[in-house]
């Protein structure tokens, strides 16, 4: 993947995807396609907890 199309791809907000897919698999009856819905929405959530931490702050919090 080149540098040019890397910067022209939308940012993904993992953390409201994962809402939205878990509001989604609530409202849906119970069964496999309820309990593969749960799945996903946990990954999403997951993968948003991931990216925090990848791209959090290193370093000493400042003194209050």
């Amino acid at each position: 993947m080149d540098r040019k199309n890397r910067e022209t791809q939308p940012k993904r907000d993992l953390h409201s995807e994962a809402l939205a897919a878990l509001e989604q698999a609530r409202a849906m009856p119970h069964g496999p396609a309820r309990s593969e819905a749960l799945k996903r929405a946990g990954l999403l959530q997951n993968a948003a907890d991931m990216q925090g931490v990848l791209f959090a702050k290193r370093g000493r919090p400042p003194k209050t």
